[in-house]
């Protein structure tokens, strides 16, 4: 138990040490106007550097990437298969396409899916 305690306050030391140590090396100069600029010929710009981000394709990546995380969830079943019985198999599976296409269906009556603005 001793041995695990110390090594366990040794850990912490070390990473309480590290990390004082990093914010005191990391601190940043005196920053005035110019070296914040994104620009360094010496002008003004005139627009913005950043491009308008369309919201509703963000929206509809992320929709995608959470049903093809789900669609990774229904990958072990395949496994699950060879040592269930095929009733309790069924049910499962069932019960999580239906979650799949009752999210499926919020969306769409969201208009999350809809690709006109």
């Amino acid at each position: 138990m001793f041995l695990i305690t110390t090594i366990a306050s040794s850990v912490l030391f070390i990473s309480t040490a590290m990390m004082i140590l990093s914010s005191i090396l990391s601190k940043k100069t005196f920053s005035d106007r110019e070296k914040s600029s994104p620009f360094e010929c010496g002008f003004d710009p005139n627009s913005s550097p950043r491009l308008p981000f369309s919201l509703q394709f963000f929206l509809l990546a992320v929709i995608f990437l959470i049903f093809d995380i789900e669609i990774a969830l229904l990958i072990p079943l395949i496994s699950i298969m060879k040592i269930s019985e095929l009733s309790n198999l069924i049910m499962i599976t069932s019960i999580f396409i239906l979650i799949l296409l009752i999210g499926l269906y919020h969306e769409w009556i969201q208009g999350s899916l809809s690709w006109a603005v």
